[in-house]
C-alpha cells in the first residue's frame, strides 16, 4: 500500500495546472477530513500534487438524466443489444444471482438491469481519478458539502487499502465499480459475497451484484412485488399534480378510468403514483414502492424508468406499448454507431465509432442537418439517420 501510494504521488495521472484557490480549499479540508477519520498522513499522501479537473463542473451542470429528451435517453440505455447481453449474463451468473436473490430478496433481472445501466455490464467503469474529481467537486460548483463527504469517504477507502490508488477511477461524479457505488455507499453497503474476505466492486462480479441487491433491500425493496406497470389513461385525463410521490389507492385510479395498457383492470390493493415522463400523450405508468427504491440509486425518474424497463425486457416483455410523442424517435447504440460510420463516409472527423455522440459527432451532425435542410440542433434522431442512409 505504501509503495502504491508513493508511485501515485510521484506520477499523478491528473497533472494539469496549478490552482492557488484549489490548494487553499484542500488545506481547509484537512481538519474536517481528520474529524471524518482520514489520518493526516493519508490526506497528504493521496492529495499531494492534486490539481482540479474543472470539466467535472460542466458535467455537474449538464446531466443527461435531466437534460436529454426521454425518448433519446431510453433509446440509448434500453436497446436490443443490451437486452440480449443481459439475458446472456443472467444465464452465465444464474447460480450467483439465485443466491443473491435468496439472501436479499431482489430478483435477478432487476440486479442485472442496474448492472447494465450503470456500467454496461462492467464494460464502462469510467476513467476519472476519483480523488481528483471529488476533490474538485468539494471546492467548486454546487453541492460542495455532499461531495466533501464523498471525498473523505474516498480517502478512507484508500487509507484502508480497499483498492490501489492508481486503480481508483470511475465516473466524473465519484461512482466506481460494476454497479457504480459512491464511496460512502461502498462503506455502508458493499458486500463480500465471494468469500475472499474483502468487498470488491471492481474485480468481483459476485460482490458487485450482491452489493447492489443489498442497496435495494436497504432502500425498501419489497420482494415479489413489481416496480409498476404501463397503463392507459382515459381521454382528457389531467396529470396535473400527479407524480411518483403522489400515491393513491388502486381503487381510486380505477374509479378515474385508469386501466393496464392491455385494457385489463388494475390490481385490487396497493398504492401507486402516476408517472408520465413525456406528458399525458406519452407512455404512462403506475409506479409502486419498488420504483422508489430504483429511484434512490440515482435520484432521477428517467434513470429509474430505464432500470425498470430493462428489467422487464430481461423477463421477456416487449417495448412500451404507447409510443413516445415525437415524430423523430431516438437512436439505439447500434444506430448511433451506424450514424457515426455514415458521418465518417461523408468526410467528417468524429474520432472513434463508439456510439458515444460527443462534440465532434454533434458538430458533424449539425453540418449534415444544415446540408439536408433540417434544423441544425446537433441532435441525432431517426430522421437524420434515414436521410443519411438515402444519400
Amino acid at each position: 500500500m505504501l509503495l502504491c501510494g508513493a508511485l501515485f504521488v510521484a506520477a499523478p495521472a491528473w497533472a494539469q495546472s496549478a490552482s492557488p484557490e484549489f490548494d487553499s480549499c484542500l488545506n481547509g479540508l484537512r481538519a474536517p477530513a481528520r474529524a471524518a477519520g482520514v489520518q493526516d498522513a493519508s490526506f497528504s499522501r493521496f492529495t499531494q500534487g492534486l490539481v482540479p479537473d474543472m470539466t467535472v463542473i460542466d458535467r455537474l451542470n449538464f446531466q443527461p438524466e435531466f437534460r436529454t429528451a426521454i425518448w433519446d435517453y431510453m433509446a440509448g440505455l434500453v436497446d436490443d443489444e443490451r437486452v440480449a447481453q443481459g439475458k446472456a449474463l443472467l444465464a452465465q451468473h444464474g447460480q450467483t444471482l439465485a443466491r443473491v436473490s435468496e439472501r436479499f430478496g431482489v430478483d435477478p433481472e432487476t440486479v442485472v438491469a442496474v448492472w447494465g445501466v450503470e456500467s454496461n455490464f462492467g464494460q464502462s467503469f469510467g476513467k476519472s481519478p476519483l480523488v481528483q474529481s471529488l476533490g474538485t467537486l468539494s471546492c467548486f460548483g454546487r453541492r460542495q458539502n455532499y461531495f466533501r463527504g464523498e471525498f473523505f469517504a474516498a480517502l478512507r477507502i484508500l487509507q484502508a487499502g480497499h483498492i490501489a490508488p492508481e486503480r481508483f477511477n470511475g465516473s466524473w461524479a465519484g461512482a466506481f465499480g460494476h454497479t457504480q457505488f459512491m464511496p460512502s455507499t461502498f462503506e455502508r453497503l458493499a458486500v463480500d459475497f465471494d468469500g475472499d474476505g474483502r468487498a470488491d466492486l471492481m474485480d468481483s462480479t459476485a460482490d458487485a451484484l450482491a452489493s447492489t441487491a443489498n442497496f435495494l433491500q436497504k432502500a425498501g425493496w419489497q420482494s415479489g412485488q413489481p416496480w409498476g406497470f404501463e397503463v392507459k389513461l382515459p381521454a382528457g385525463f389531467s396529470v396535473a399534480g400527479e407524480g411518483r410521490r403522489s400515491k393513491r389507492a388502486m381503487g381510486e385510479w380505477t374509479a378515474r378510468g385508469v386501466v393496464r395498457v392491455d385494457g385489463s383492470p388494475l390490481p385490487v390493493s396497493g398504492n401507486a403514483g402516476l408517472l408520465t415522463p413525456a406528458g399525458a400523450q406519452g407512455p404512462a405508468f403506475l409506479v409502486l414502492r419498488n420504483f422508489d427504491a430504483l429511484y434512490s440509486y440515482n435520484a432521477a425518474e428517467s434513470y429509474g424508468l430505464a432500470i425498470a424497463h430493462l428489467s422487464d425486457r430481461l423477463r421477456g416483455d416487449g417495448p412500451f406499448a404507447t409510443p413516445w410523442p415525437t415524430d423523430d424517435p431516438g437512436l439505439s447504440r447500434a444506430e448511433r454507431r451506424e450514424l457515426q460510420t455514415l458521418l465518417i463516409q461523408r468526410g467528417h472527423d468524429i474520432g472513434e465509432v463508439d456510439g458515444m455522440l460527443g462534440e465532434k459527432s454533434r458538430t458533424a451532425i449539425r453540418a449534415e442537418q444544415e446540408r439536408l435542410g433540417q434544423e441544425a440542433s446537433g441532435r441525432a434522431g431517426q430522421k437524420l439517420l434515414r436521410a443519411l442512409r438515402g444519400n
